[in-house]
Formats: C-alpha cells, structure tokens, sequence
C-alpha cells in the first residue's frame, strides 16, 4: 500500500482493482485473485495516481482570517463580540467660533485590555469610530489593566484612528498604576497627541478651541492651571480628565465642556442592588450628561470591563458629540 494514502482511498481503489480482475475472468461468483493479476492491478494503479494531478489543498475561512491585516479583522465583528451602543449628544457653546459649528467630537475611554477586554473588543471599537469620521477623537484613559504587556497592541489599535482635526488623549489611574510614561510613549508614537496638563489649539476662522488635557486625579498628578497657562479667557475650551471629579476645578475656571470616564456608567447594575461604580458627586456624574454652573460634562461609560468581565445592564458606548453655538446654556437633544 502507497503509504501516502489514506485507508478510506486506498479501500475504495482496491475495490476498483478487484472488480476489474472479477469481470476479466468471467466467472459468476466472486474468486480470490491471484497474486501476479493483485500485483498487476496495483502496478496499473500507481501509474494513474502518479500521472494525476495534485489536490488543491482546501481553503478554509480560519485560514483565510490569518492573512487579513489587524484593520480589516476589525471589520470583521466575530459572532461573540457585543457592539458598544453609539449615543448622538447635541452639545451647545456659546463660545464655539462659528467656523467650528457642528464639530463632532468622538468620545472613546476606559478601554482596559487586558484579559477582561480581548484586542478584538478594541479594534471592533476603533472600526466603528472610524465609522462615524470625526472632527476629533477624545481618549479619556485607562488603556490597559495590570499589565505592561498590553501597552503595545492597545497603542498599536488606538493608533488606527482617524479625525481631521486630531487624536488628543489623556491618561487614567489604570495607566498612572501600570507606567505613565510607558503609556505615554507608546500612544504618542502612534501619532496621538497625549495631554500630560497641557493643551492644543484648534485654530479656525480667526479663532480658538482649546484642547486641555490633565493627568489622573487619584495619583494627585492633574494641573489645571499649567493646563490653562497662556490660554485666553474667552475662548472655548474643552477639558480632558479621566475622573469626572475635575468638574469642580474646571468650573471655577470656565472650562466649556468636560469629557471624563471612569466610571464604567457602572458597569454592573443590578435591580435593587448599588452599581459596581459610584461616583463622589452621586449619580447624577455617573454617565451621560450633565453640568455645574456654567460648565457641561459629559461621562462615558467606555469601552472595557475591570473587577468582573461582564457588564449588566450597562453596554459598551462610543459617544459621539456634536458641538453647535449657542446664544444661552441649554441642555442637549
């Protein structure tokens, strides 16, 4: 037996083999062929499978996946991920230089790879935000959990997203508890503009909206004010901080808009029960938005999941924010 064969191939050209020499002899029943007709059937064999062409080997979709660059996987939503919810927020300036109306701002934060959030949750995350082509990508911190070793990809995923106006992030107490500077290095090597308590411009039209980044509030690393050296006081300004306990500071000092997260919305809310998350200014700062005085917040749930690997009744959400001037302060659609 050619030991390249498999037994179901070989068993059914045997057959073949047997069948040929039972009709050559003429004889009703079925005889034992003798070994030299076995032996000449065999020989005649080979020659046909050596003469055959090969097999193309067979293409399987989980072989084809390998091939596809990290984007297109992207894409590709696999069948167990949950989507995260895109919410639309209308929120009115009254500052917003007037070439700036209707900036969408597309606010990503708390991703947490780590085994709780797979690289696959990230880049469906990324893909999507994509999606929506923003004006601007806010990252509110905590990319990782625990470890160093998912600063990389995580870095690597965020870097693929894409605002005509820039990519700003700041870092959370995830990030300040794993390595700072480490995060910060790799993130800003991917072209994303990390605000250690600084700002940016975004010049438009003769005026300015001020892009202000802090550090975490937990490790007593957030400046405001080193933030907001040099920045006029008439001009808007939206402000970055991981904890949506900076609205304290930012409304003192006439910050237009705060963009916070670490909160998870909750992450876990079960009827009766307190969420996995609360806030120190009560619910009312947990997710969504909201104000003090003058000042507009808006809290993202995120992206990733810490402590437990679920989430309860509180998905995932991207958030999407869509900046008009307005006349008086009003709450959003």
């Amino acid at each position: 037996m050619n030991p390249h064969l498999t037994a179901r191939t070989w068993l059914r050209e045997h057959r073949k083999v047997i069948t040929l020499l039972d009709q050559d002899s003429g004889f009703a029943e079925p005889s034992r062929p003798s070994s030299g007709l076995v032996k000449e059937g065999l020989q005649s064999y080979r020659r046909r499978r050596a003469t055959r062409r090969p097999r193309r080997p067979l293409r399987r979709p989980a072989l084809t996946l390998l091939s596809l660059g990290r984007s297109e996987l992207g894409a590709q939503k696999p069948l167990w991920l949950i989507d995260p919810e895109i919410t639309n927020t209308t929120i009115w300036l009254h500052r917003l230089p007037p070439v700036l109306e209707g900036l969408k701002i597309v606010h990503l934060t708390d991703i947490h790879h780590s085994l709780f959030t797979p690289l696959e949750e990230v880049e469906r995350a990324v893909h999507l935000a994509n999606r929506l082509e923003p004006d601007v990508v806010a990252l509110t911190g905590d990319y990782v959990t625990l470890s160093t070793a998912y600063i990389g990809p995580v870095a690597r995923a965020l870097g693929r997203l894409r605002a005509r106006r820039g990519v700003f992030a700041v870092l959370g107490n995830h990030d300040f508890q794993v390595n700072a500077d480490e995060v910060t290095h790799a993130l800003r090597s991917h072209h994303i503009r990390v605000l250690r308590n600084s700002r940016h411009p975004i010049h438009a039209g003769g005026r300015t909206l001020w892009m202000l980044g802090v550090d975490d509030l937990w490790w007593n690393s957030d400046d405001l004010p080193a933030a907001l050296e040099s920045v006029p006081a008439r001009d808007a300004k939206v402000l970055l901080c991981h904890n949506p306990l900076g609205i304290w500071q930012a409304s003192a000092r006439g910050i237009d808009l705060v963009l916070s997260g670490h909160t998870h919305g909750g992450q876990v809310r079960l009827p009766g029960f307190r969420s996995l998350y609360r806030s120190k200014l009560g619910e009312r700062f947990v997710e969504g938005w909201n104000r003090l005085h003058g000042t507009q917040i808006y809290v993202s749930r995120g992206i990733g999941k810490v402590v437990v690997p679920i989430r309860v009744a509180c998905p995932a959400e991207i958030a999407c924010l869509h900046l008009h001037r307005a006349r008086s302060q009003r709450a959003p659609n």
